[in-house]
């Protein structure tokens, strides 16, 4: 029904978040996160993912039934019940409430709102182009929520890594959205590249992605994080430079690579170089 290792997209940016707000706020032992909170946050970020993408695929039944791309999966097959995913969502949901708690007050009162963004984003498709934007965002809040989870706070330059994070994934959503094309004209769903034509709809994710180098720029030098963040910053930008090269408008046969292998390599790497900046910062 849904890939639980795919939450590896949005993880790694989370444990960054945690990293950073650990080092930053000088947490025990050694401004790192302990095991407990890295546990509890990897609980709360599949569980979220799972209850959210189990919530989309009962939501999009209909379309997925139709939709010849996935016409195969579980719900629309019927090789799970609708009743089965929504105890395995009920179950979803009880473990990243429970994961909230065990990690502070303010993440256990905040969890309602992040559940209420996560199942927001599966009913966007219906009115607007920009849905892309609005996973983007799902995905994007977890930077903020892993430094919630560490510090019981907020700072304003995680709010810099979540526009990132929501211009990655926005991005490569867009990129994925050209499969659909005929069909969201067909079904009457709402899309970028319905809106605006695949040639028109690769342009815009070549931006958001162009911002996304700019806004971890920023926020490397607003920590004044030392040379492997930039490096990371390289990483990143020489993949999605390759992602996009896979990816034409008469020729997306090799979307899928674009959308699952260089996205995980993409979120691993950041996670291995900023995790290696945060070692050598001097706060």
């Amino acid at each position: 029904m849904i890939k639980f290792e795919h939450s590896i997209f949005a993880l790694p940016f989370a444990l960054t978040g945690a990293l950073l707000a650990a080092r930053a706020t000088h947490q025990p032992p050694y401004g790192l996160p302990t095991l407990r909170q890295v546990f509890w946050i990897i609980v709360a970020m599949v569980s979220a993912r799972s209850a959210a993408m189990t919530i989309n695929r009962i939501a999009d039944i209909r379309y997925d039934k139709e939709n010849p791309r996935t016409k195969q999966r579980a719900l629309a097959t019927g090789t799970l019940s609708v009743s089965f995913a929504w105890i395995f969502t009920s179950v979803a949901i009880a473990l990243f409430v429970v994961a909230a708690w065990q990690l502070n007050p303010l993440a256990l009162k905040l969890s309602p709102v992040a559940l209420a963004i996560l199942f927001f984003y599966s009913y966007t498709k219906r009115f607007t182009n920009w849905s892309h934007l609005f996973l983007g965002f799902a995905l994007g809040i977890s930077p903020a929520a892993a430094w919630i989870a560490i510090t019981g706070g907020l700072d304003w330059r995680m709010l810099i890594l979540c526009a990132a994070v929501t211009l990655w994934v926005g991005g490569f959503d867009v990129l994925y959205a050209c499969q659909d094309i005929d069909f969201d004209r067909q079904a009457g769903l709402f899309s970028v590249p319905k809106r605006f034509g695949i040639a028109n709809a690769l342009l815009i994710a070549r931006v958001m992605h162009i911002c996304v180098v700019a806004l971890l720029s920023w926020l490397a030098w607003s920590f004044a994080l030392p040379w492997p963040a930039w490096a990371g910053i390289a990483v990143v930008a020489a993949l999605l430079g390759y992602e996009h090269s896979l990816v034409k408008a008469d020729d997306l046969s090799r979307l899928d690579a674009a959308f699952f292998t260089m996205n995980g390599y993409i979120s691993m790497s950041f996670l291995l170089f900023w995790g290696a900046a945060t070692a050598l910062w001097r706060v």
